[in-house]
C-alpha cells in the first residue's frame, strides 16, 4: 500500500451552496490533498441538487463525480442496512472520508468519518426535519468508520463516551486558518459603502441555530447602549436596524476585511466543534468574546475572553471590556503565533494518516 498513491474518494457535498464551516474545511482539505503525491483524490457528490457545480467548485487536479441521487433516500438506505455500498455508486477506492458526520457503507474501502461535534445528540428536537435522522446515522457511521475524525480533543473525548468508539480509533485533526488571514486588513471605504458598516462594530459570523446563542447575544448587546452596533454574517437577508446590522453571508474577500475591522469578534455558542472563526479573528489582532466550553478554551489557548454559556450579564460586561480595553503589542503577536500554529497542511498530514491507518485495517 505505502508503494502507491492512496485513491480517496472525498465527500464534496459540503462544497455546494452557501460554506458553512464543514463547507470551509472540505475545501481547505480538498486543496491540500490535490497538492500531495501520497493521495488520489476524487469527490462526488451525494445529492439531486446541484451535484453539476461540483466540479467548478474543486481544485483542477481533484476529479468530480455528481451523483443524481437523492441524499435522503441514500442516507434512509444506509442507516438500514449496508446497501448501495459507496463503490456502486462512485467506483473502487481504498479510502472513503466522509466529510459531513455520514459514512456511507463500502465493500473493501477503508472508512473514515469527520464528526465535527455531538451538541445534536442533547437536542434532538432542534435538528431541521430532514436532519431527524441524524443521531442514529453518526452512531451507525461511527461503528462502521475504521478511523473517526475530530477537530478538537475535546470533540475526541465526547465521541469516545458517547458513541463509544475505541480511543485507539479516534484521530485529531485540527483545522486551519488560511495564511490571507494574517493579511487582512479593515474594510476599505467602498465595501463599508456598499455593506453599510459603521466606523465601530461587533462582529458575530454563523448560523442562526439555536446553538450559537444568537438570542444571548442579541440581548447581551441590547443591555450595553453604550456599545457598538453589532454586526451578523450568516444566512438571512440584509438588513439593518439602529443597532444591529445583518449582511448576509460574504464572500470569503469581503469576510477576510470585515472581521478585521471589528472591535470584538464574539462566539456566545452553547457548544461548539472547534470555532474557526475565533482562530481567523486571532490571526488579523481581533479581540474574541466567546462561551466558556471545552473546544473553544482548546482552540483559544488563553487568547479569548470566555464566558459562562447562557449568561447574558457576563456576556455584557465581556463585549465592553474587550471594546474598552487596546491590546498590547505582545498580546497582537501572541494571537498570530498562537493561529499561526493552526495550518491546512498539519490538517492534511494528520488527515492522511487517518487514511493510511483506514486502508490497513
Amino acid at each position: 500500500m505505502a508503494s502507491r498513491r492512496l485513491r480517496v474518494l472525498l465527500d464534496g457535498t459540503p462544497l455546494l451552496g452557501h460554506r458553512t464551516g464543514i463547507g470551509r474545511y472540505t475545501a481547505a482539505l480538498a486543496e491540500e490533498l490535490a497538492s500531495t503525491p501520497e493521495v488520489d483524490v476524487r469527490a462526488v457528490a451525494f445529492t439531486i441538487r446541484g451535484w453539476r457545480e461540483l466540479r467548478s467548485v474543486l481544485p483542477h487536479e481533484v476529479r468530480a463525480r455528481g451523483l443524481p441521487a437523492s441524499a435522503r433516500l441514500l442516507r434512509r438506505c444506509w442507516l438500514r442496512a449496508a446497501f448501495p455500498p459507496v463503490e456502486f455508486l462512485a467506483g473502487l477506492a481504498d479510502v472513503v472520508h466522509a466529510t459531513n458526520f455520514v459514512l456511507p457503507p463500502a465493500l473493501r474501502a477503508g472508512g473514515v468519518v469527520t464528526v465535527h461535534d455531538l451538541a445534536f445528540l442533547d437536542a434532538p428536537d432542534e435538528l431541521p426535519a430532514q436532519e431527524r435522522e441524524l443521531p442514529a446515522l453518526v452512531r451507525r457511521s461511527a461503528k462502521r468508520a475504521a478511523v473517526v475524525c475530530t477537530p478538537t480533543r475535546a470533540v475526541a473525548d465526547v465521541v469516545v463516551d458517547r458513541l463509544g468508539v475505541p480511543e485507539d480509533r479516534v484521530v485529531v485533526t485540527p483545522l486551519g486558518v488560511d495564511p490571507a488571514w494574517f493579511a487582512a486588513r479593515p474594510p476599505a471605504e467602498p465595501l463599508r459603502r456598499r455593506l453599510g458598516l459603521p466606523h465601530e462594530y461587533l462582529l458575530y459570523v454563523g448560523d442562526n441555530g439555536p446553538r450559537k446563542g444568537l438570542p444571548n447575544l442579541l440581548r447581551a448587546h441590547a443591555a450595553a447602549p453604550e456599545l457598538p452596533p453589532l454586526v451578523l454574517v450568516g444566512p438571512g437577508q440584509p438588513s439593518r436596524d439602529e443597532r444591529v446590522l445583518r449582511t448576509g453571508y460574504l464572500s470569503d474577500v469581503d469576510l477576510r476585511s470585515v472581521v478585521a475591522g471589528a472591535a470584538a469578534l464574539v462566539l456566545p455558542s452553547r457548544d461548539e466543534g472547534f470555532g474557526l472563526p475565533v482562530l481567523e479573528a486571532l490571526a488579523c489582532h481581533v479581540t474574541v468574546v466567546c462561551s466558556d466550553v471545552p473546544a473553544l478554551r482548546e482552540v483559544a489557548g488563553g487568547h479569548a475572553i470566555h464566558v459562562p454559556v447562557g449568561d447574558v450579564d457576563a456576556l455584557s460586561a465581556a463585549l465592553v471590556r474587550g471594546v474598552e480595553t487596546e491590546p498590547s503589542f505582545q498580546d497582537k503577536a501572541a494571537r498570530r503565533s498562537h493561529a499561526a500554529e493552526f495550518t491546512w497542511l498539519r490538517c492534511a498530514e494528520t488527515t492522511i494518516a487517518a487514511y493510511r491507518r483506514a486502508a490497513a485495517r
